[in-house]
């Protein structure tokens, strides 16, 4: 699975976008999808994001130990990045 971290940055977090109160990590089942949201981003001016490969059942328990939601894509999703309130 891979998730997406800032370009340079890559052990010090992961893009999870707020949906209301709460932030949501990206489980990305595919590169080529992970890399495609990192262009959709790029183009809302976020910054340099990459996706980085991390062990699925690791990052879900880790989550699942912390009372972190997470969203695990699948090469079937359509997912567009959130509307920013600038």
């Amino acid at each position: 699975m891979y998730i997406l971290t800032l370009k340079g940055k890559e052990s010090e977090g992961a893009y999870a976008p707020a949906f209301g109160s709460e932030h949501i990590l990206y489980l990305f089942e595919e590169h080529e999808d992970a890399e495609r949201h990192c262009g959709l981003l790029a183009a809302d001016d976020y910054p340099d994001l990459v996706p980085t490969e991390v062990d699925g059942e690791s990052a879900i328990s880790t989550c699942e130990e912390n009372g972190y939601t997470y969203c695990i894509i699948t090469s079937n999703d359509i997912i567009i990045p959130p509307e920013t309130d600038d």
